[in-house]
């Protein structure tokens, strides 16, 4: 597969695993993405190493989510064109089985989408959105038994070309 083609299910050696348990993630992000991000979104994300925590496709107009070393589903971000151009989610599913996922909350799966997208698909510094996960991470109970930057690394990893 050379890097110009587009990233498909099919992309991935590893079966990857459907959400088992869906439930709605009723924050979403406010964020019009251009046609151009939307060129790239659909273009989709595999992981190259194991510092790379996801692997993203999109079949449609639904983006899926996977954790790159599980291949589980972790997120099903639907899509729809806006009037002037561009693309806003309408609607996302989470995984809600505990054994599969931690869910945190409406709050930090609507910021894990956006950072996805923004920092990873896109390759965007997303200085915000790193800043709102340290200070969300901060408010979570236990969030100071470990340090922003491990529980950033952790959640999200970095992109190759980082």
């Amino acid at each position: 597969m050379s890097d110009d083609a587009p990233t498909t299910r099919e992309s991935f050696r590893r079966r990857l695993q459907p959400i088992s348990t869906a439930g709605p993630v009723s924050t979403l992000p406010d964020r019009v993405w251009t046609e151009e991000d939307w060129e790239r979104i659909r273009r989709g994300y595999r992981a190259r190493d194991m510092d790379q925590k996801w692997n993203a496709f999109v079949e449609g107009d639904v983006l899926f989510l996977h954790r790159s070393w599980t291949g589980r589903g972790i997120y099903e971000v639907s899509f729809t064109p806006v009037a002037g151009g561009g693309r806003r989610i309408v609607s996302a599913a989470v995984e809600t089985d505990p054994e599969r996922y931690r869910r945190t909350g409406d709050a930090y799966d609507c910021l894990m989408m956006e950072l996805i997208i923004s920092a990873i698909i896109l390759g965007e510094p997303a200085t915000e959105l790193h800043a709102r996960f340290r200070e969300l991470h901060a408010a979570t109970p236990g969030g100071n038994d470990l340090p922003a930057a491990a529980a950033q690394h952790s959640a999200l990893g970095r992109r190759s070309d980082s």
